[in-house]
Protein backbone atom coordinates (compact mmCIF):
# COMPACT_ATOMS: atom_id res chain seq x y z
CA UNK A 1 0.00 0.00 0.00
CA UNK A 2 1.30 3.47 -1.07
CA UNK A 3 1.75 6.27 1.40
CA UNK A 4 -1.09 8.05 -0.29
CA UNK A 5 -3.38 5.21 -0.10
CA UNK A 6 -2.53 5.01 3.67
CA UNK A 7 -3.84 8.36 4.14
CA UNK A 8 -6.81 7.72 2.10
CA UNK A 9 -7.38 4.93 4.07
CA UNK A 10 -6.89 6.46 7.56
CA UNK A 11 -8.64 9.59 6.33
CA UNK A 12 -11.74 7.67 5.13
CA UNK A 13 -11.51 4.80 7.96
CA UNK A 14 -11.43 7.29 10.96
CA UNK A 15 -14.82 8.74 9.49
CA UNK A 16 -16.20 6.00 9.72
CA UNK A 17 -14.53 5.53 13.65
CA UNK A 18 -15.85 8.57 14.57
CA UNK A 19 -19.40 8.21 13.39
CA UNK A 20 -19.75 4.90 16.07
CA UNK A 21 -18.26 6.83 18.61
CA UNK A 22 -20.90 9.63 18.09
CA UNK A 23 -23.44 7.20 17.21
CA UNK A 24 -22.79 5.44 20.61
CA UNK A 25 -22.77 8.95 22.83
CA UNK A 26 -26.42 9.51 21.10
CA UNK A 27 -27.51 6.29 22.37
CA UNK A 28 -26.07 6.01 25.77
CA UNK A 29 -24.67 9.23 26.79
CA UNK A 30 -26.26 12.18 25.75
CA UNK A 31 -27.89 14.48 27.96
CA UNK A 32 -31.13 14.82 26.09
CA UNK A 33 -33.09 11.93 26.36
CA UNK A 34 -35.06 12.48 23.50
CA UNK A 35 -36.38 9.78 20.64
CA UNK A 36 -34.58 11.72 17.93
CA UNK A 37 -31.53 11.46 19.58
CA UNK A 38 -31.33 7.44 20.00
CA UNK A 39 -32.58 7.43 16.06
CA UNK A 40 -29.69 9.76 15.11
CA UNK A 41 -27.32 7.42 17.04
CA UNK A 42 -28.69 4.19 15.82
CA UNK A 43 -28.71 5.86 11.99
CA UNK A 44 -24.31 6.97 12.94
CA UNK A 45 -24.25 3.07 14.21
CA UNK A 46 -25.38 1.66 10.81
CA UNK A 47 -23.63 4.16 8.53
CA UNK A 48 -20.89 3.70 10.27
CA UNK A 49 -20.54 -0.69 9.97
CA UNK A 50 -21.38 0.77 6.04
CA UNK A 51 -19.21 2.86 5.37
CA UNK A 52 -16.34 0.99 7.59
CA UNK A 53 -17.05 -2.03 5.46
CA UNK A 54 -16.45 -0.46 1.92
CA UNK A 55 -13.42 1.58 3.39
CA UNK A 56 -11.64 -2.15 4.43
CA UNK A 57 -12.88 -4.13 1.03
CA UNK A 58 -11.35 -1.22 -1.46
CA UNK A 59 -8.11 -1.81 -0.23
CA UNK A 60 -8.63 -5.78 0.76
CA UNK A 61 -11.19 -7.41 -1.39
CA UNK A 62 -9.81 -10.71 -0.05
CA UNK A 63 -12.24 -9.81 3.11
CA UNK A 64 -14.43 -12.60 4.39
CA UNK A 65 -17.36 -12.00 2.41
CA UNK A 66 -19.32 -12.49 5.86
CA UNK A 67 -18.67 -9.12 6.54
CA UNK A 68 -19.60 -7.75 3.10
CA UNK A 69 -23.20 -9.71 4.35
CA UNK A 70 -23.01 -7.88 7.62
CA UNK A 71 -22.56 -4.19 6.12
CA UNK A 72 -25.26 -4.61 3.48
CA UNK A 73 -27.32 -5.65 6.56
CA UNK A 74 -26.42 -2.71 7.71
CA UNK A 75 -27.47 -0.61 4.87
CA UNK A 76 -31.05 -2.00 4.96
CA UNK A 77 -31.48 0.34 8.29
CA UNK A 78 -29.57 3.56 6.86
CA UNK A 79 -33.60 4.43 5.61
CA UNK A 80 -35.65 3.30 8.30
CA UNK A 81 -33.45 4.98 10.77
CA UNK A 82 -33.43 8.63 8.75
CA UNK A 83 -37.07 8.28 7.92
CA UNK A 84 -37.57 7.69 11.54
CA UNK A 85 -35.47 10.79 12.57
CA UNK A 86 -36.59 13.55 10.53
CA UNK A 87 -40.50 12.52 11.16
CA UNK A 88 -39.62 12.24 14.66
CA UNK A 89 -38.18 15.70 14.63
CA UNK A 90 -41.05 17.37 12.20
CA UNK A 91 -43.66 15.88 14.13
CA UNK A 92 -42.30 16.21 17.31
CA UNK A 93 -42.49 12.40 18.42
CA UNK A 94 -41.72 11.46 22.09
CA UNK A 95 -42.29 8.13 21.89
CA UNK A 96 -41.11 5.08 19.38
CA UNK A 97 -44.54 4.22 17.39
CA UNK A 98 -45.57 0.44 17.61
CA UNK A 99 -45.68 0.79 14.06
CA UNK A 100 -41.76 1.72 13.20
CA UNK A 101 -40.88 -0.88 15.42
CA UNK A 102 -42.14 -3.26 13.99
CA UNK A 103 -40.78 -2.34 10.51
CA UNK A 104 -37.36 -2.10 12.18
CA UNK A 105 -38.10 -6.10 13.56
CA UNK A 106 -39.65 -6.87 10.36
CA UNK A 107 -36.38 -6.01 8.33
CA UNK A 108 -34.17 -7.71 9.80
CA UNK A 109 -36.12 -10.73 10.09
CA UNK A 110 -36.05 -11.18 6.18
CA UNK A 111 -32.41 -10.09 5.87
CA UNK A 112 -31.38 -12.41 8.47
CA UNK A 113 -33.45 -14.79 6.88
CA UNK A 114 -32.57 -14.39 3.31
CA UNK A 115 -28.93 -14.13 4.89
CA UNK A 116 -29.15 -17.35 5.90
CA UNK A 117 -30.30 -19.24 3.38
CA UNK A 118 -28.84 -17.29 0.67
CA UNK A 119 -25.45 -16.55 2.53
CA UNK A 120 -23.58 -13.63 0.21
CA UNK A 121 -19.94 -15.98 0.61
CA UNK A 122 -21.96 -18.82 -1.79
CA UNK A 123 -24.79 -16.66 -3.38
CA UNK A 124 -22.88 -13.31 -4.71
CA UNK A 125 -24.49 -13.35 -8.34
CA UNK A 126 -27.72 -13.67 -6.35
CA UNK A 127 -27.14 -10.32 -4.36
CA UNK A 128 -25.64 -8.68 -6.96
CA UNK A 129 -28.32 -9.05 -9.37
CA UNK A 130 -31.32 -8.75 -6.68
CA UNK A 131 -30.84 -8.51 -2.87
CA UNK A 132 -27.81 -5.64 -3.02
CA UNK A 133 -30.20 -3.19 -5.95
CA UNK A 134 -33.66 -4.14 -3.45
CA UNK A 135 -31.62 -3.36 -0.30
CA UNK A 136 -30.67 0.74 -2.37
CA UNK A 137 -34.19 0.81 -3.44
CA UNK A 138 -35.54 0.69 -0.06
CA UNK A 139 -32.99 3.27 0.90
CA UNK A 140 -34.34 5.48 -2.13
CA UNK A 141 -38.02 4.87 -1.12
CA UNK A 142 -37.30 5.93 2.85
CA UNK A 143 -35.23 9.02 1.38
CA UNK A 144 -38.67 10.06 -0.87
CA UNK A 145 -40.46 9.76 2.23
CA UNK A 146 -38.14 11.77 4.45
CA UNK A 147 -38.24 14.23 2.09
CA UNK A 148 -42.48 15.07 2.37
CA UNK A 149 -41.48 16.37 5.82
CA UNK A 150 -38.26 18.60 4.48
CA UNK A 151 -40.61 20.24 1.69
CA UNK A 152 -41.85 22.94 4.29
CA UNK A 153 -38.19 23.80 5.43
CA UNK A 154 -37.28 23.80 1.98
CA UNK A 155 -40.47 26.34 1.15
CA UNK A 156 -39.37 28.67 3.57
CA UNK A 157 -35.18 28.22 2.97
CA UNK A 158 -36.31 29.33 -1.04
CA UNK A 159 -38.22 32.32 0.65
CA UNK A 160 -35.33 33.40 2.18
CA UNK A 161 -37.10 33.09 5.64
CA UNK A 162 -34.69 32.16 8.21
CA UNK A 163 -33.97 28.61 9.90
CA UNK A 164 -34.48 27.07 13.17
CA UNK A 165 -31.21 25.77 14.57
CA UNK A 166 -32.52 22.64 14.72
CA UNK A 167 -33.94 22.64 10.85
CA UNK A 168 -30.79 23.23 9.37
CA UNK A 169 -29.72 20.31 11.22
CA UNK A 170 -31.85 17.65 10.27
CA UNK A 171 -31.55 19.57 6.87
CA UNK A 172 -27.63 18.89 6.75
CA UNK A 173 -28.43 15.27 8.03
CA UNK A 174 -30.43 14.34 5.50
CA UNK A 175 -28.31 16.17 2.24
CA UNK A 176 -25.44 14.22 3.99
CA UNK A 177 -27.12 10.95 3.72
CA UNK A 178 -28.47 11.55 0.23
CA UNK A 179 -24.84 12.54 -1.05
CA UNK A 180 -24.06 9.03 0.71
CA UNK A 181 -26.70 7.43 -1.22
CA UNK A 182 -25.82 8.93 -4.42
CA UNK A 183 -22.26 8.40 -4.26
CA UNK A 184 -22.96 4.34 -3.13
CA UNK A 185 -25.26 4.54 -6.29
CA UNK A 186 -22.77 6.09 -8.80
CA UNK A 187 -20.42 3.47 -7.75
CA UNK A 188 -22.40 0.33 -8.04
CA UNK A 189 -23.55 1.34 -11.87
CA UNK A 190 -19.14 1.76 -12.43
CA UNK A 191 -19.95 5.21 -13.77
CA UNK A 192 -16.20 6.45 -12.55
CA UNK A 193 -13.61 3.70 -12.06
CA UNK A 194 -12.76 3.91 -8.47
CA UNK A 195 -15.68 5.37 -7.13
CA UNK A 196 -16.38 2.88 -4.36
CA UNK A 197 -14.44 5.20 -1.97
CA UNK A 198 -15.99 8.08 -3.09
CA UNK A 199 -19.28 7.99 -0.49
CA UNK A 200 -16.56 6.75 2.65
CA UNK A 201 -14.47 9.75 1.66
CA UNK A 202 -17.91 11.86 1.18
CA UNK A 203 -18.98 10.67 4.58
CA UNK A 204 -15.57 11.78 6.07
CA UNK A 205 -16.30 15.04 5.33
CA UNK A 206 -19.51 15.83 6.09
CA UNK A 207 -19.12 13.76 9.38
CA UNK A 208 -15.83 16.55 10.38
CA UNK A 209 -17.81 19.12 8.83
CA UNK A 210 -20.72 18.72 11.06
CA UNK A 211 -18.51 17.36 13.90
CA UNK A 212 -15.87 21.14 13.49
CA UNK A 213 -19.71 23.78 13.39
CA UNK A 214 -20.51 22.32 16.77
CA UNK A 215 -17.56 22.67 18.45
CA UNK A 216 -17.30 25.88 16.76
CA UNK A 217 -20.80 26.83 18.02
CA UNK A 218 -20.29 25.33 21.60
CA UNK A 219 -23.60 24.70 21.74
CA UNK A 220 -26.25 21.85 20.69
CA UNK A 221 -29.00 22.06 23.27
CA UNK A 222 -30.77 23.46 20.27
CA UNK A 223 -30.34 20.86 17.68
CA UNK A 224 -33.79 19.41 18.32
CA UNK A 225 -37.04 20.77 17.89
CA UNK A 226 -37.79 19.24 21.05
CA UNK A 227 -35.58 22.17 22.66
CA UNK A 228 -37.74 25.01 21.29
CA UNK A 229 -40.85 23.34 23.28
CA UNK A 230 -39.41 24.05 26.27
CA UNK A 231 -42.53 26.27 27.22
CA UNK A 232 -45.12 23.57 25.61
CA UNK A 233 -46.49 22.16 28.51
CA UNK A 234 -47.28 25.38 30.00
CA UNK A 235 -50.30 26.20 28.50
CA UNK A 236 -51.90 30.07 28.59
CA UNK A 237 -55.30 30.36 29.41
CA UNK A 238 -57.57 31.47 26.79
CA UNK A 239 -58.65 34.42 28.01
CA UNK A 240 -54.94 35.61 28.85
CA UNK A 241 -54.30 34.88 25.44
CA UNK A 242 -56.77 36.73 24.05
CA UNK A 243 -55.82 39.58 26.32
CA UNK A 244 -51.78 39.54 25.28
CA UNK A 245 -53.15 39.27 21.60
CA UNK A 246 -55.40 42.59 22.14
CA UNK A 247 -52.07 44.15 23.62
CA UNK A 248 -50.08 42.86 20.51
CA UNK A 249 -52.64 44.25 17.91
CA UNK A 250 -52.54 47.64 20.00
CA UNK A 251 -49.09 48.21 20.12
CA UNK A 252 -48.16 47.33 16.99
CA UNK A 253 -50.97 49.64 15.31
CA UNK A 254 -50.43 52.28 17.58
CA UNK A 255 -46.54 52.60 18.29
CA UNK A 256 -45.99 51.10 14.02
CA UNK A 257 -43.12 48.88 15.91
CA UNK A 258 -42.87 47.29 12.84
CA UNK A 259 -41.05 50.25 10.99
CA UNK A 260 -37.96 49.04 13.25
CA UNK A 261 -35.96 47.35 11.12
CA UNK A 262 -33.94 45.55 13.54
CA UNK A 263 -37.01 44.48 15.82
CA UNK A 264 -36.70 41.22 17.64
CA UNK A 265 -38.91 39.03 19.60
CA UNK A 266 -37.60 40.19 22.43
CA UNK A 267 -38.76 43.95 21.68
CA UNK A 268 -42.06 42.99 20.85
CA UNK A 269 -42.39 40.66 23.99
CA UNK A 270 -40.82 43.65 26.44
CA UNK A 271 -43.50 46.13 24.71
CA UNK A 272 -46.14 44.14 25.73
CA UNK A 273 -44.69 42.33 28.84
CA UNK A 274 -44.84 39.21 28.52
CA UNK A 275 -41.41 36.69 28.04
CA UNK A 276 -39.94 35.87 24.42
CA UNK A 277 -41.08 32.09 24.68
CA UNK A 278 -44.78 32.96 25.53
CA UNK A 279 -44.65 35.72 22.75
CA UNK A 280 -43.55 32.93 20.21
CA UNK A 281 -46.08 30.43 21.71
CA UNK A 282 -49.00 32.58 21.03
CA UNK A 283 -48.11 33.45 17.39
CA UNK A 284 -47.42 29.80 16.25
CA UNK A 285 -50.08 28.36 18.31
CA UNK A 286 -52.95 31.31 18.55
CA UNK A 287 -52.17 33.29 15.61
CA UNK A 288 -50.40 30.21 13.45
CA UNK A 289 -47.63 32.71 12.19
CA UNK A 290 -43.80 32.94 12.59
CA UNK A 291 -42.38 35.80 14.06
CA UNK A 292 -41.56 37.04 10.90
CA UNK A 293 -44.24 36.77 8.98
CA UNK A 294 -46.40 38.19 11.95
CA UNK A 295 -44.18 41.23 11.12
CA UNK A 296 -43.89 41.48 7.67
CA UNK A 297 -48.01 41.82 6.94
CA UNK A 298 -47.71 44.81 8.69
CA UNK A 299 -45.26 45.90 6.86
CA UNK A 300 -46.34 44.85 3.88
CA UNK A 301 -49.93 46.42 4.67
CA UNK A 302 -48.73 49.69 4.99
CA UNK A 303 -46.46 49.57 2.15
CA UNK A 304 -50.01 49.15 -0.22
CA UNK A 305 -51.35 52.39 1.92
CA UNK A 306 -47.77 54.57 0.89
CA UNK A 307 -47.95 53.04 -2.14
CA UNK A 308 -51.36 54.40 -3.10
CA UNK A 309 -51.88 57.24 -1.63
CA UNK A 310 -48.25 58.82 -2.38
CA UNK A 311 -47.27 57.88 -5.79
CA UNK A 312 -44.08 60.50 -5.72
CA UNK A 313 -42.56 57.82 -2.98
CA UNK A 314 -39.78 55.41 -5.15
CA UNK A 315 -40.50 51.64 -3.65
CA UNK A 316 -36.93 52.08 -2.39
CA UNK A 317 -38.20 54.51 0.15
CA UNK A 318 -41.81 52.56 0.84
CA UNK A 319 -39.18 49.79 1.85
CA UNK A 320 -37.40 51.53 3.73
CA UNK A 321 -40.26 53.50 5.27
CA UNK A 322 -42.22 50.29 6.35
CA UNK A 323 -39.39 48.46 8.12
CA UNK A 324 -37.21 46.57 5.48
CA UNK A 325 -33.35 46.51 5.10
CA UNK A 326 -33.13 45.72 1.45
CA UNK A 327 -35.57 46.13 -1.59
CA UNK A 328 -34.90 42.51 -2.54
CA UNK A 329 -36.41 41.03 0.89
CA UNK A 330 -38.87 43.67 0.34
CA UNK A 331 -40.25 42.59 -3.40
CA UNK A 332 -40.00 38.71 -2.17
CA UNK A 333 -42.45 39.26 1.28
CA UNK A 334 -44.48 41.61 -0.75
CA UNK A 335 -45.14 39.36 -4.00
CA UNK A 336 -45.77 36.80 -1.76
CA UNK A 337 -48.32 38.16 -0.03
CA UNK A 338 -49.97 39.89 -2.75
CA UNK A 339 -49.51 38.17 -5.81
CA UNK A 340 -47.98 41.20 -7.42
CA UNK A 341 -44.52 43.36 -7.13
CA UNK A 342 -44.71 46.27 -5.38
CA UNK A 343 -44.82 48.68 -9.07
CA UNK A 344 -47.63 46.24 -10.68
CA UNK A 345 -49.40 46.31 -7.39
CA UNK A 346 -49.88 50.37 -7.83
CA UNK A 347 -50.11 50.39 -11.56
CA UNK A 348 -53.18 47.81 -11.09
CA UNK A 349 -54.71 50.24 -7.76
CA UNK A 350 -54.09 53.29 -8.55
CA UNK A 351 -57.13 54.66 -10.17
CA UNK A 352 -56.55 56.92 -13.79
CA UNK A 353 -56.39 60.56 -12.57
Amino acid sequence: MSFGEKILFFFSFLGAFNALILGVYFIFFTTKKHLSNYLLGALLVVLSIRIGKSVVYFFDNSLPRIYLQLGLTACLFIGPFLYFFIKTEARKIRRLPGLWLWQLVGWLVLIVVIGTIYPYEYFAPLWWNYIIPLIYFQWGIYIVFSAFFLLPIVKRLFHKEELKTFEKWILTIYCGVLVLFASYVWAILNITKGSYIGAAVFFSLILYLVVFTLLYRKKTNDLSAFSVQKYADKKLDDEEVKQIISRLTKVMTEKELFKNPNLKVSDLAKAINISGHQLSQILNESIDKNFTLFINEYRINEACKLLLSNTNLTIEAVADEVGFNAKSTFFAAFKKMKGATPSVYQQLNTPDL
